[in-house]
């Protein structure tokens, strides 16, 4: 799954449309290609996702009550994240500290 992370605060009164124009205009990416487009707010304390399923745009609103998501350094552009990082942001937690385990491939099968 590719996750997309706009690293710019987007104004949080758009809706499944205004997110889609985003992604085509600002992040020049394809809003119906399956990637998961993340969000945030000034504030950094809700973040918003837009995926396309194959059948229709789904938006996701997520506001935590007690701090804010720990954000990238807020510039022009996109971040990419793996799901294990994305699963951290979305609870809450500092994704920058979650590593893949490192795989090294087998050169026989067993």
């Amino acid at each position: 799954m590719r996750i997309l992370v706009a690293t710019k605060p987007i104004d949080f009164r758009c809706g499944h449309d205004g997110l889609a124009s985003l992604v085509q205009s600002v992040l020049k990416e394809d809003p119906f290609s399956g990637t998961v487009f993340v969000f945030r707010s000034k504030r950094a304390d809700r973040l918003k996702i837009l995926v396309w399923d194959g059948t229709g745009l789904v938006m996701s609103y997520k506001r935590l009550e007690d701090h804010g998501f720990v954000w990238p350094p807020i510039r022009d552009g996109v971040m990419r994240l793996n799901q294990v990082q994305f699963e951290a942001l979305f609870a809450g937690l500092d994704w920058r500290k979650v590593r893949s385990l490192a795989m090294v491939r087998p050169e026989v099968a067993e």
